[in-house]
């Protein structure tokens, strides 16, 4: 049966930002509820080895997701498996509805949806998608053990999958339209080292060849940038690589944005364009991009959450009901 939650504070997703926005709202006495969204602890769930997480030499990004997890729910932070289809945020209260058809009525709102693998458009690679074209190596790394794959892209993102490819493939192809790499040195220096990644530079995919019955990859054709000359790479499979896209699609046309899509914040702040509505992590910030500076982001989006919310009390609408869930 659907409900309806009249509540303080909700926070939309659920990685480092998110779950450090519910430990802070908790620890705050806000009563606040976190609604995890598509991808249940963002895009460390699809990471393996994090080695800058203070405090943890080395940890596995799902095992660290599990931890925050439970740390804010330990706080006292209410966690929903719930995806937020719509948002209204022309007034208070907020109305925000779930797929699972629940409304939640609130005072305030933190965004924290994250980001999600850019792609590049092309016919053939929308075609063999889940059939030999992957955006996560740590998903689907595992199917191509043995076999030779290409990595397309040039920055963190590319060279992380390249490297940890390495673990099955017997050949990794790094394609990059540049004539380098734009990823940390550290990085780079371990991908130049690992004799199974061979760089192939100037060069962009123009196409993913395969079979189509049974649908699968066999290669892939790329172009040098300089001379056009298109050449054959034979492949099981093809990882693109080439960055993340702000989550944004329930604010693009209400919150003021920067970056090409990502949310504006108020300098110093997490405070967007409307009152009452912050964001924090990958949704606002196109430059670090870090589960650090996520997390710390979401600490700032929970305090500031707390000062608008004293400063600024309840709604009419929402005092004159109870916190509890209701059955419509």
């Amino acid at each position: 049966m659907s409900q309806t939650r009249h509540i303080k504070v909700l926070i939309i997703g659920s990685g480092p930002a998110g779950y450090t926005a519910g430990v802070y709202a908790a620890r705050a006495m806000l009563n606040p509820v976190l609604v995890q969204g598509i991808e249940p602890g963002g895009q460390l769930t699809t990471t393996t080895e994090v080695e800058n997480w203070p405090g943890d030499t080395e940890v596995q990004g799902p095992d660290l997701m599990v931890r925050m997890e439970a740390h804010a729910k330990a706080m006292g932070c209410e966690i929903v498996g719930d995806i937020i289809t719509s948002l209204d945020l022309s007034k208070r209260p907020f109305v925000a509805k779930g797929d699972s058809g629940n409304t939640y009525i609130t005072e305030a709102v933190i965004l924290a949806t994250g980001a999600r693998a850019k792609w590049l458009g092309l016919p053939s690679e929308e075609k063999f998608k889940g059939f030999g074209v992957s955006a996560c190596a740590t998903c689907d790394g595992f199917f191509y053990r043995g076999q030779e794959i290409v990595v397309i892209g040039g920055g963190n993102t590319a060279v992380e999958e390249a490297l940890f490819l390495t673990n099955f493939a017997s050949k990794v192809t790094l394609v990059h339209r540049r004539d380098e790499l734009r990823a940390e040195k550290i990085l780079i220096d371990r991908l130049m080292k690992n004799p199974k990644i061979e760089p192939l530079w100037d060069h962009e995919l123009v196409e993913v060849t395969g079979t189509d019955t049974p649908l699968g990859v066999e290669g892939i054709k790329v172009k040098h940038v300089k001379t056009g000359a298109i050449t054959e790479i034979p492949a099981k499979g093809v990882f693109v690589a080439i960055g993340h896209a702000p989550a944004n699609e329930l604010v693009k046309d209400v919150l003021e944005l920067h970056n090409g899509g990502y949310v504006t914040v108020k300098p110093g702040t997490s405070e967007t364009s409307v009152p009452g509505v912050f964001a924090a992590g990958d949704l606002t910030d196109h430059k670090y991009r870090q589960a650090v500076t996520s997390a710390g982001m979401g600490c700032m989006a929970a305090l500031d959450a707390e000062r608008f919310l004293a400063e600024h009390p309840a709604t009419v609408e929402a005092e004159a009901e109870a916190s509890a869930p209701a059955a419509e």
